[in-house]
């Protein structure tokens, strides 16, 4: 099975967001020592599939970096999954669309990502709480990984 069909299946929760949270990340970049992009104002809002529509995943962070940013990656992920998601698992998954936001130009994105949730996906999904992972790259190459940028948790 694809990366993206794993994904896509873990994206799907049964029925109620119950809650989400907001949380702020910045990291160091294996490279020169510099610090990598500042993930802030992250969060996750589910909504279930219904018998006649299907529903979706929206996860929104603003992104920073001195240099401006390059792309930011993003994983839903339920906590009961082992092990975690890495670094390395991102590369395999599907961007978040950012835009040039605030005074600062290409120094700062809102970056936003929707993926659709149909109702089979979300029967084959687990429930309680889930995670969103985001890896926030800049155009000097420093990355941040944040495995649980945001989260929510889904019920039938």
């Amino acid at each position: 099975m694809s990366q993206r069909a794993v994904t896509i299946s873990a994206l799907a929760g049964a029925a109620l967001l119950a809650g989400a949270g907001a949380y702020a990340f910045a990291g160091e970049t294996g490279g020169s020592g510099s610090t990598g992009p500042e993930v802030t104002k992250a969060s996750a809002a589910y909504v279930a599939p219904t018998a006649d529509k299907d529903g979706s995943l929206t996860f929104t962070a603003e992104v920073s970096d001195d240099t401006g940013v390059r792309n930011l990656k993003v994983l839903a992920w339920p906590a009961s999954m082992t092990p975690a998601p890495d670094a390395d698992d991102m590369a395999h998954v599907e961007s978040a669309a950012c835009e040039p936001s605030g005074s600062s130009g290409d120094k700062a994105a809102l970056c936003t990502y929707t993926v659709k949730v149909t109702s089979a996906e979300a029967a084959e999904s687990p429930n309680g709480a889930w995670h969103v992972g985001v890896l926030a790259s800049a155009e000097n190459g420093g990355t941040t990984f944040a495995p649980k940028a945001a989260g929510f948790t889904v019920k039938s």
